[in-house]
C-alpha cells in the first residue's frame, strides 16, 4: 500500500510539472538583421586541390537575397569551418575515426525511405549517434538544399522558433547562423550559434555544421545557449531498392552529438524511444520541397548558399588513409539485454526526468521528449 501511495505521489508531481511547464513559456525577443563579415581568402586553400563551385544568384524576386550585404564579405577571412572539419567528417563517414564501437539501435523502413541508427559512448563528451537514411527518387543536390534551407525548414520543423544568418561568405559558402529552438512541455528554449560549410567530392557532399563562438551575439540567461553541438552529414547517390541498378536514391549519413544538459542515461533512453518517430516527420517536408522546386519556386538565400561548394578531388580524401594510421571503427549488433523493469528504478527514473527538466533546465530534443512521454505511457499501462 505504501508503494502505491508513493507511486501516486510521483505521478501527481510529474503531471503537475507538465501542467505548469506547459503554461510557462520563456520570453525572448531578437531583432538582429545586420550580417557581419566572414570569408576565407582564396590563398588559404591550395588551388590545385580545392575549387569553389558557385551557382547562379537567386532571382531578384527572392526576399532572402541581399546582394549589398554579401558583396561586403569578399574582404573577410575566417577559420570557422576548415579542411580539418572536412577530414574529420570523412573519417566518420568511412568508419575510420578510431572511435568506440558503434552499437546498432534500430532499423526501420517505409515504401520510400529506409532508416538505420547506431550509438556509442566515448570516454569523454556526450553520447554520439550515427544514422543512415535512404530516400527514394531524390537527388543529393535537392537533399543538400533541403537541409540547408532555413526558410523552408520553418514549414516542417516545428521546433525551429527563430533563425537568421549572422555571417556568410559568397566565396566559400561558409555561414554562421543563429537558431532558437523551442521545446514542448516544461523545457525552456535553447539558442544555437552554428558554423556550416559544404564540400563536394565527386558526387558526394560533405556538410559540416557545428557550434561556434560568436562574440557579436551577447550570451543571455534565456534562451540558454548550447555551446557543444555537432551535426554533420555526408549526402551521396545510392542504388534504388527497386534493384534496377540506377542511382536514383540518396543516402544521408548523419553524425550528431550535443550537450543536452541532462543526465546521460535519461537522454539515451529518450532518444532511443523517440528517434524513429521524429525521423518519419522529415520525409513529408522533403517531398513538399521537391514538388516546389520542380515547379520552379525561387531559391531562398540559405538554399542559394548551399550551392556554393568547395570542390575536393576524391583522391585527396582517399590519400588520408596512406598519411595516417586509420583503424576501422567496429560495428556491433544491438544488445539483447532486456531493460530492467524493477518498479523502484522506474520511479527513480521518473523523478530524475522531473528534476532534470525543472531544476537543471536541460536541453530536450524532440526525440527525447517524445520518447519520455511514450515510455511513461507504457509504464502506466503496465502498472
Amino acid at each position: 500500500m505504501e508503494m502505491i501511495l508513493y507511486l501516486g505521489a510521483v505521478w501527481v508531481a510529474f503531471l503537475l510539472g507538465l501542467f505548469i511547464g506547459w503554461l510557462w513559456k520563456p520570453k525572448w525577443a531578437i531583432s538582429r538583421t545586420k550580417r557581419h563579415k566572414l570569408c576565407e581568402s582564396e590563398s588559404s586553400t591550395p588551388t590545385q586541390r580545392l575549387q569553389i563551385e558557385k551557382p547562379r544568384p537567386p532571382p531578384v524576386s527572392s526576399p532572402e537575397f541581399d546582394n549589398s550585404c554579401t558583396s561586403e564579405l569578399n574582404h573577410g577571412q575566417s577559420n570557422v569551418v576548415t579542411e580539418e572539419d572536412l577530414e574529420h567528417l570523412w573519417r566518420l563517414a568511412e568508419m575510420k575515426d578510431g572511435g568506440p564501437t558503434w552499437i546498432k539501435m534500430m532499423d526501420h523502413s517505409t515504401e520510400t525511405m529506409s532508416y538505420q541508427a547506431w550509438g556509442r559512448d566515448p570516454k569523454t563528451g556526450p553520447p554520439q549517434y550515427r544514422t543512415s537514411t535512404v530516400y527514394e527518387d531524390v537527388t543529393p543536390e535537392l537533399v543538400r538544399d533541403f537541409f540547408w534551407d532555413d526558410v523552408f525548414r520553418s514549414k516542417w520543423d516545428d521546433m525551429l522558433a527563430y533563425s537568421t544568418t549572422l555571417e556568410e561568405c559568397p566565396t566559400t559558402g561558409t555561414m554562421v547562423i543563429q537558431w532558437i529552438r523551442k521545446f514542448p512541455f516544461f523545457c525552456s528554449d535553447r539558442e544555437y550559434i552554428i558554423g556550416r560549410r559544404i564540400w563536394k567530392a565527386g558526387t558526394d557532399y560533405y556538410c559540416v555544421t557545428k557550434g561556434v563562438p560568436c562574440n557579436s551575439v551577447p550570451r543571455r540567461d534565456k534562451p540558454r545557449r548550447v555551446d557543444l553541438c555537432y551535426s554533420s552529414w555526408c549526402i551521396r547517390p545510392v542504388e534504388s531498392r527497386r534493384g534496377n541498378g540506377q542511382l536514383t536514391a540518396c543516402e544521408v549519413i548523419l553524425f550528431h552529438h550535443e550537450d543536452m544538459g541532462i543526465p546521460r542515461e535519461i537522454a539515451k533512453l529518450g532518444i532511443r524511444q523517440g528517434m524513429w518517430g521524429a525521423v518519419k516527420k522529415i520525409e513529408p517536408g522533403l517531398r513538399v520541397y521537391q514538388k516546389q522546386r520542380a515547379s520552379g519556386a525561387p531559391l531562398s538565400q540559405p538554399a542559394f548558399m548551399a550551392q556554393i561548394n568547395t570542390k575536393v578531388d576524391p583522391s585527396y580524401l582517399r590519400a588520408l588513409e596512406g598519411v595516417e594510421d586509420l583503424s576501422k571503427t567496429e560495428v556491433a549488433a544491438a544488445s539483447d539485454r532486456p531493460l530492467d523493469r524493477n518498479i523502484s528504478k522506474l520511479i527513480i527514473l521518473g523523478g530524475a526526468i522531473v528534476l532534470a527538466c525543472t531544476l537543471n533546465g536541460g536541453l530536450l530534443p524532440k526525440a527525447f521528449i517524445f520518447g519520455v512521454a511514450r515510455r511513461f505511457g507504457n509504464m502506466g499501462k503496465k502498472l
